[in-house]
């Protein structure tokens, strides 16, 4: 439980920012790059892990079903158990904040004739797994028990022996698609996802890097039709993990909103699954120059030269939501420093990350003098060139890291400093937030 005594952070207005920033490696790759490291038959040798506590619960997890996970000098080095050969976990599986982990890991398990325990803290206790586990009980999944809502704690029962079966995906998520493409691992046949809007795509690119046969097809209205033979052999790898665009957003924005600031971030994943923000930010006038694109490991990855860019409102598309759904919170906080209106739709997904994150957004914009309109699914924010008159608030940061960090970037550029009730959680996905910040000039205490 998160029982730490809440620790206060205050952001004030900055000089130019400059230098060069290494986020962490890309969080959604590293939980993968453990967890199929973990199932795979031989060894993987991992550089670039973020080494934030919700991807080394994944870890955690697979070492407690067979896999040897360790750390030397740079590189993790996972040895599988081979697919097919996880063993029942002795205790609870505690995944504390990680909800990427504990659904991709129900997955996992889903197919396995064995019972499994979950477990979390407390803001992970309050967010549904009913979505994950609909699909997995059409494979012969048994839900032993678990709190109101589907919540955690849950006990699992996996089948004797697992049915494939063809879903459709009821909403964009990465996290249902790949917990059913993981539960075919272990089910024989063909499972077939079926996936109307296009997400990240991680979980597939990695699967075929380890020896999974997978195709993806695109029919004629656009939707992703991703088919996986069960019970392949997969073998150990080699994985380079680029570094988070989720994270990178932070500096980015700061780079952005505080003037004469220039400021490179190294080998960003430019998977065009997760570039939404970027692209957003290109059509409000930032001055962002992509350097050096390459290919690592089958992901693009590119450094970004970002300089303080004087920006305007814009309709961000809502049908761009899958490829930014984390960044939003820093996303409106550039908004407030932009001339004009921005406007964000089909936002619902926001309503069930780590806190209801569309509320405390427009929570803490208001508490920081910005102008906006929270709707049920909307968040429309008028901003204030140059930051005038903005900050001086506390913001609620409800346990979000995200949250967190993206008010303190506010509080860079803002007349008045940004204040946030509590910076603990930040070590959950950015452990060094603090210090690179810092390093660029940042006026963080």
């Amino acid at each position: 439980m998160h029982t730490t005594e809440p620790r206060p952070m205050s952001a004030r207005r900055s000089d130019a920012l400059s230098g060069r920033a290494r986020v962490p490696g890309d969080k959604s790759i590293s939980h993968r790059a453990l967890m199929f490291g973990g199932l795979a038959t031989g060894e993987t040798r991992i550089t670039g892990l973020l080494e934030g506590e919700d991807v080394l619960r994944t870890g955690e997890a697979m070492k407690a079903m067979g896999a040897t996970i360790e750390k030397r000098g740079d590189e993790w080095i996972a040895t599988g158990t081979g697919n097919g050969a996880l063993l029942e976990p002795e205790a609870p599986l505690d995944f504390g904040n990680a909800g990427t982990g504990v659904r991709l890991t129900m997955g996992l398990v889903g197919s396995y004739d064995m019972t499994t325990r979950f477990i979390g803290d407390a803001s992970l206790s309050r967010r549904p797994m009913g979505r994950v586990l609909d699909p997995l009980k059409e494979m012969g999944l048994q839900v032993l028990s678990a709190e109101p809502g589907d919540r955690l704690p849950i006990t699992l029962r996996g089948p004797k022996h697992a049915a494939p079966i063809s879903y459709r995906v009821p909403m964009p998520s990465a996290q249902v698609k790949s917990a059913v493409l993981l539960a075919a691992l272990n089910t024989p046949g063909v499972t077939t996802v079926i996936e109307p809007v296009a997400t990240r795509d991680h979980t597939e690119k990695m699967l075929a890097g380890f020896g999974a046969a997978l195709e993806v097809e695109t029919d004629a209205e656009g939707a992703r039709h991703i088919r996986i033979e069960g019970q392949p052999k997969l073998i150990g790898q080699t994985i380079a993990v680029p570094a988070d665009p989720s994270s990178a957003a932070f500096p980015l924005v700061a780079a952005l909103i505080v003037p004469g600031s220039d400021v490179v971030i190294e080998s960003m994943l430019m998977n065009p699954t997760r570039t939404g923000l970027v692209t957003t930010l290109m059509e409000m006038g930032a001055n962002i120059e992509i350097l050096e694109r390459r290919n690592e490991g089958g992901e693009d990855v590119a450094d970004l030269r970002v300089r303080g860019s004087e920006l305007k409102g814009v309709n961000v598309p809502e049908d761009r939501a899958p490829s930014m759904i984390d960044e939003y919170p820093v996303l409106a906080v550039a908004a407030s420093f932009a001339e004009g209106d921005t406007l964000m739709q089909g936002l619902e997904e926001l309503r069930v990350k780590e806190s209801d994150r569309l509320s405390a957004v427009a929570e803490g914009l208001k508490a920081n003098g910005v102008d906006c309109e929270e709707g049920e699914v909307s968040l429309r924010v008028t901003g204030r060139p140059g930051g005038k008159g903005l900050g001086g608030g506390t913001v609620k940061t409800h346990l979000d890291h995200r949250i967190a960090m993206s008010f303190l970037v506010m509080g860079l550029a803002t007349e008045k400093p940004v204040t946030i009730d509590d910076q603990t959680m930040i070590a959950t996905s950015f452990p060094d937030f603090t210090a690179l910040m810092t390093r660029l000039g940042a006026m963080l205490d």
